[in-house]
């Protein structure tokens, strides 16, 4: 079996985990294809698709590389979720961009949960909670309140996982067929 190396996947894993770790050639593949939807999202459809009831936003689709990269590895998870925090901050700054790097911490728990023998939805809804309250949290430091950072962008993220996770789902189970990325549990 040979292992295929990339400079930024090896980074991104050494830092998180603190040790190397081998990927296949499909997790790379499926991967820098998520990460480049990541990117494209709040890049090119960041209007189009973008909501924003102040303090809080939202770009539709925007959590569903993510998503869909928890059912292919951990690592891929990560590096998905950091390029998607990458791409929001070129277009919408170090608050949405500190918003976007949450999802390499929900993706990894989600993952994780995959790896574990949990179905993709159920890992999508017991991510849930863990994704909201660390959008919330989160954005804090910059200036809201209780009240904004907690009802508003923790309530409007729940529903921003909910609508993503309805697509995610729709995408993952019309692409298994051909990806065989896991065995659909239910």
């Amino acid at each position: 079996m040979t292992a295929v190396y990339t400079p930024v996947y090896t980074i991104v894993v050494r830092i998180y985990t603190g040790r190397y770790l081998m990927m296949k050639a499909k997790e790379i593949t499926v991967g820098g294809l998520l990460a480049a939807l990541a990117l494209v999202i709040p890049l090119a459809f960041g209007g189009v698709l973008g909501i924003v009831i102040p303090p809080f936003s939202a770009t539709l689709a925007s959590h569903v590389p993510v998503m869909l990269a928890m059912v292919v590895s951990p690592a891929t998870a990560v590096f998905v979720g950091l390029v998607s925090a990458l791409g929001f901050l070129i277009k919408l700054g170090p608050v949405i961009a500190a918003r976007a790097a949450v999802h390499a911490v929900f993706g990894y728990v989600g993952a994780k949960m995959i790896q574990r023998g949990y179905s993709f939805p159920v890992a999508l809804a017991a991510t849930l909670p863990i994704h909201a309250g660390l959008e919330a949290l989160v954005v804090m430091p910059f200036g809201f309140d209780f009240y904004k950072a907690f009802v508003v962008v923790g309530v409007g993220t729940m529903i921003h996982h909910v609508i993503d996770s309805a697509i995610a789902l729709a995408v993952f189970y019309a692409l298994n067929p051909i990806l065989k990325l896991k065995t659909i549990q239910h």
